[in-house]
């Protein structure tokens, strides 16, 4: 398929902001917008190939820590794309330390034509975006992951399709993907609730602005501590680690505040008879949840870190003019 060709098979574009910081910034449609280009840009992928959009355009990675599919995602995504991706790790740029934030900002806004950035503090983030002249993505902070909610979303759809109600149940840590998995929600109309101990919620200013999103959308927001509560009639079931990157110290507090939260065969049994089970990855197995959940019959983590590649392929596409 050609280029022209593909333009003419997705909506019209929407999608007209410079950056890709979090999910609450763009509207619904826009949200959907992206998903339709996902799946349209897998389903070409999967019937030859993508039309090289990106040809010419190259995508600066910059490393503040580690990650399997965040790397490989984004490199394959430019790379199907026509495109090219260049990993910048920690000790290459010492981000905020070995050289201000503004100034890598605005250099690498002279080499290339983006800049995804996976970090520990949000305020890097925006910092990168303020500075730089070219769009910023966020590849994770310790705010929020909305690359990741986009390709749960996508995920999702693919298996209930584009449903105004359901509910989305995630049991575990109040962390970054919690808060972009709810905003996302928020925005497609879907009912999300949370459980985890006290002391282990999301912060305040996320969940105002997800309970502002619902108003518009007739999405209902909550939190409880009970896991098997917060399951009852659930479509999906998500969980993520308990101790995120940075906590480690926290582990043995973590695993005893968190042991009553586990995802199993028995919390599984409690949602909806065709709900799915859902991880961002990677997975602590036998911890937050078990081999028999993770590799059961409901378990879609996998087709889930499939779909990153396709929904920053559909961010790319759409931040850089190319769809």
């Amino acid at each position: 398929m050609d280029v022209q060709a593909m333009q003419v098979a997705v909506s019209p574009k929407l999608m007209m902001k410079k950056d890709f910081l979090q999910i609450a910034d763009f509207s619904a449609e826009e949200i959907q917008d992206l998903l339709e280009l996902a799946t349209a840009l897998k389903k070409e992928y999967f019937n030859g190939g993508n039309a090289p959009l990106l040809k010419g355009k190259a995508l600066a990675m910059v490393f503040q820590k580690p990650s399997l599919r965040t790397r490989v995602s984004f490199e394959m995504a430019m790379q199907h794309l026509g495109g090219h991706a260049m990993y910048l790790s920690p000790a290459e740029i010492g981000l905020g330390q070995r050289e201000s934030i503004a100034d890598v900002a605005r250099v690498l806004s002279g080499y290339v034509q983006g800049i995804m950035a996976r970090v520990f503090d949000h305020e890097h983030i925006l910092e990168l975006a303020k500075w730089s002249s070219v769009p910023v993505i966020n590849g994770l902070s310790d705010y929020n992951h909305p690359c990741q909610a986009l390709a749960d979303a996508l995920t999702i759809q693919e298996k209930f399709g584009k449903v105004n109600r359901l509910k989305v149940a995630y049991v575990g840590d109040g962390n970054n993907v919690a808060v972009s998995l709810m905003h996302i929600c928020a925005k497609l109309g879907w009912d999300f609730t949370i459980a985890n101990p006290i002391g282990y919620e999301m912060s305040a200013e996320a969940i105002e602005s997800a309970k502002q999103i619902a108003f518009e959308t007739d999405a209902k927001i909550s939190q409880q501590t009970n896991p098997h509560e917060a399951v009852q009639g659930a479509n999906v079931i998500y969980t993520d680690t308990w101790t995120s990157m940075g906590q480690e110290e926290e582990s043995a507090k973590r695993e005893q505040a968190f042991a009553g939260y586990q995802v199993n065969h028995q919390l599984v049994s409690e949602a909806e008879q065709d709900a799915i089970v859902m991880h961002c990855l990677p997975a602590h197995r036998n911890h937050e949840l078990t081999d028999e959940v993770a590799d059961g019959l409901q378990s879609v983590i996998f087709p889930q870190a499939h779909n990153r590649l396709h929904a920053q392929k559909a961010i790319l596409a759409r931040l850089f003019g190319a769809a």
